[in-house]
């Protein structure tokens, strides 16, 4: 199987896929970023296309009070009766288990209809041999974003229209003994029902487990060489592997979308990626291969302009807690995105910050700005408080830019600044790999350079800091790098937005 890896990079963790009259469709995990639950397409398995999100409005998500790393967590996609399907639930949240519908994958989905019952996370859909729907899902007790504890698998027949479940929720099988039984999912094959489950933590010791039962109630038997996928205690180059989703693949085989981590140096600075890996079937149980890194040679260089109101039209955009358009406007001023700070900078609980996920190892952040009437500029954000950013503002005569470059972690922060001739100013924020030479156990991460330009094209390194702090190891486990424009004083203009990712090695 020659397909590439990983498959939707970036913050796109949790990932759940189905095969509809030859297309794909594929949905992750947005937790506290609006618009939430990014929607995939494709027809090859290998180019995909961000089509659209299914939380386009607060109100659909309910997350306007979630703190970072709560949120949407881990959708399920299916189809029946000609309508999709994503069922999710939202943590620290009144929405709780939800179930959105659409005709269209790519838009517009239902408000969504809350299942009361059903209390824990990673809900699976499906619908057994008479139509009926169950819900499958861990049965966590949390206590706003923290774990009181797991219970194991659970599932309940429910009627989806009215939000109702049917029954006692009944325990359905619960892995291996590993910590944190997860993520389950419901096949039905070959006169089985197969049962495929994450366990071992969503960190190192992630894994896959496999049960099967005569019936979607069960009871169900683990499969003999459980787990029968992890990256736990192996050198592999993706690691974390587990929140598997099985689908049929391009090639006449079955295949896995999951969740996975790459590293540069010691840390994974991307967060949770989607990653996708060949099964065989030997006497009736899945062999997943191991995940593979295949990246893709080529460049992707993404260039806005901000020309109107439409500027923002792009669903790769993102921003906390809001959708974007809440947060920047593009036409106030012509030629210019507008951002006013009425919250705060990206360090703030809800920033005024729209940005981008950052998908390559190696990549490039650009925006020029005019800060002729507030503070504001060019940021990364893993959480609020995790964050690195390119401040510009006016000198006080008023005829240069001061840009700080401010690097934030829970304990300490970090500045650096220069004054540069003349108004508007280009920033640029660009990651790199390790230098040549550092071990695999180096504690080092990636590099994170920040450069200043002036109107003349005069550059100035401001900074260069060590990417670990920012990465899935230290600051978030759940999300990952988002970058992109902020305003945390007055308001803020910026012209254009540039990403470029120079291969995803």
């Amino acid at each position: 199987m020659n397909l590439p890896n990983p498959l939707i990079p970036g913050f796109n963790p949790d990932p759940s896929c189905v095969l509809v009259d030859g297309t794909y469709y594929l949905v992750t995990s947005s937790f506290e970023y609006l618009p939430g639950l990014p929607i995939y397409r494709s027809t090859d398995f290998v180019t995909w296309e961000h089509i659209g999100n299914v939380a386009t409005w607060e109100e659909q998500a309910g997350i306007g009070h979630s703190p970072a790393g709560a949120g949407v967590w881990a959708p399920t996609i299916r189809h029946h009766k000609g309508r999709f399907h994503v069922i999710v639930s939202v943590t620290a949240s009144p929405r709780g288990c939800v179930v959105f519908t659409a005709d269209d994958p790519a838009g517009p989905w239902s408000d969504g209809i809350s299942i009361d019952g059903i209390v824990g996370i990673d809900p699976d859909l499906a619908w057994d041999e008479t139509g009926a729907a169950y819900v499958t899902y861990s049965a966590l007790e949390l206590d706003g974003v923290k774990q009181v504890g797991f219970h194991g698998i659970r599932q309940a027949r429910v009627e989806l229209d009215a939000g109702k479940v049917l029954e006692q929720p009944r325990s359905l099988w619960s892995g291996t003994g590993l910590v944190a039984p997860e993520a389950p999912h419901l096949y039905r094959r070959d006169g089985y029902w197969y049962l495929f489950i994450a366990e071992g933590g969503t960190g190192s010791g992630h894994s896959v487990s496999v049960a099967r039962g005569r019936s979607i109630e069960g009871p169900f038997e683990g499969a003999p060489d459980n787990p029968v996928l992890s990256a736990s205690g192996r050198h592999l180059p993706v690691q974390c592997t587990g929140h598997a989703d099985l689908v049929p693949g391009p090639h006449g085989t079955d295949v896995l979308v999951l969740l996975g981590t790459r590293q540069a140096g010691a840390a994974s600075p991307l967060g949770r990626e989607t990653y996708v890996t060949a099964v065989e079937w030997a006497d009736g149980w899945p062999q997943p291969a191991p995940v593979d890194l295949r990246p893709r040679p080529e460049p992707v260089d993404e260039h806005f302009g901000f020309t109107d109101d439409r500027a923002l039209a792009d669903p790769g955009w993102l921003a906390v807690g809001r959708i974007p358009a809440e947060v920047a406007s593009g036409g106030e001023r012509p030629g210019h995105l507008t951002i006013r700070a009425t919250s705060g900078g990206i360090d703030a609980f809800r920033p005024d910050f729209v940005g981008r996920r950052q998908r390559h190892l190696k990549s490039l952040f650009e925006t020029t700005i005019d800060p002729a009437d507030g503070r504001g500029g060019l940021g990364l954000r893993f959480s609020e408080d995790f964050t690195i950013a390119l401040i510009a503002e006016r000198t006080p005569s008023g005829t240069g830019t001061r840009v700080t470059a401010r690097a934030c972690l829970p304990t300490l922060t970090q500045k650096s600044a220069a004054e540069l001739a003349g108004g508007p100013v280009l920033l640029r924020l660009e990651t790199d790999t390790p230098p040549p030479g550092t071990t695999p156990w180096s504690p080092n991460g990636d590099l994170i350079r920040l450069t200043a330009v002036d109107a003349t094209g005069t550059e100035t390194r401001l900074a260069e800091f060590d990417g670990r702090f920012w990465s899935v190891e230290t600051a978030a486990p759940f999300t990952g790098r988002v970058v992109g424009m902020f305003a945390e004083h007055g308001t803020v203009h910026f012209s254009d937005f540039r990403y470029h990712g120079k291969g995803l090695s």
